[in-house]
């Protein structure tokens, strides 16, 4: 496990009822551990939206409208082992710590922003995550950067960051250009990569202001690294001028510059930040800010 090497894994589509995706995680974990009885040391467990990570609940995640629900202790009751619970852009700034390469885990202070259905941002401060009040720190998906986005935040509005930039967005763009709006984010990354067109074209809109919403984060806070998580790091090579430039026209005259860097994770972001969940309380404990 400390090599962070994934050995069998089961997936599993999240059902909006928060009980039969319980019972569904609770189940699935039995199976796994059942694999190396006695070898399992916990489970991590990353969600999309604000979590107490000290008592293991759900306070709120707002694309299936759960609130207040226990997850730490039935999950523990049902497997016996210790949970760890965070939200899922702090569990993949984890990650980063403990799996990313050298110039990030070294780095004192990085920002890291997960895409994915959503816009997600872990904030490492002198190497801690850094929480806020009530754990509501980084929700910067919900920070207002435009008007009219092409689809909902996860919140119901059209004017966060959230809307405009997240996977849902560009496969929102790509439809309205005559693509299928029935293609998930991946197949879209994988059109634009083979060239096509519309894909290319709603990813560098859906870069722009991704691009936008980092550099309020790096005027905001003049992070060390801003690391870049998720499918879309599939694409850098299509993307990575386009967020290069609007971080550079954020920094002001004589301050240093942050740099900008895609996950070495990537796609198993997640998953390797529930990982890191359970070893950050096991071997490290990082404290929060």
């Amino acid at each position: 496990m400390l090599a962070g090497r994934v050995l069998e894994r089961e997936v599993f589509e999240t059902e909006r009822d928060f009980d039969r995706t319980l019972a569904r995680a609770a189940a699935a974990a039995r199976r796994l551990t059942a694999i190396g009885p006695g070898l399992i040391s916990g489970i991590g467990v990353s969600l999309p939206g604000l979590v107490n990570p000290s008592t293991g609940k759900l306070i709120y995640v707002p694309y299936f409208n759960w609130r207040d629900l226990e997850v730490g202790r039935p999950l523990s009751a049902a497997t016996g082992l210790k949970v760890a619970v965070d939200n899922d852009a702090n569990a993949a700034a984890l990650a980063e710590l403990w799996f990313g390469r050298a110039e990030v885990s070294d780095a004192r202070d990085f920002v890291m922003v997960f895409i994915s259905e959503g816009v997600g941002t872990g904030i490492i401060f002198d190497g801690q995550i850094y929480r806020g009040e009530g754990g509501a720190a980084g929700e910067f998906g919900h920070m207002i950067i435009g008007e009219r986005a092409p689809v909902p935040c996860s919140c119901g509005g059209y004017d966060c960051w959230e809307a405009f930039a997240s996977g849902r967005a560009a496969v929102a763009r790509y439809a309205a250009r005559g693509g299928s709006p029935h293609v998930g984010f991946a197949r879209l990354i994988d059109r634009a990569l083979g060239g096509e067109r519309a894909a290319r074209e709603a990813l560098h809109e859906t870069a722009r202001y991704l691009g936008r919403g980092i550099s309020n984060l790096v005027v905001g806070f003049s992070p060390e690294i801003v690391v870049v998580g998720g499918a879309i790091t599939r694409a850098w090579e299509l993307v990575s001028s386009i967020l290069d430039d609007a971080v550079k026209r954020s920094i002001r005259r004589d301050l240093p510059a942050a740099r900008l860097t895609p996950s070495t994770i990537g796609d198993e972001a997640s998953l390797m930040g529930a990982l890191s969940l359970v070893l950050a309380d096991k071997f490290a404990p990082v404290a929060a800010i």
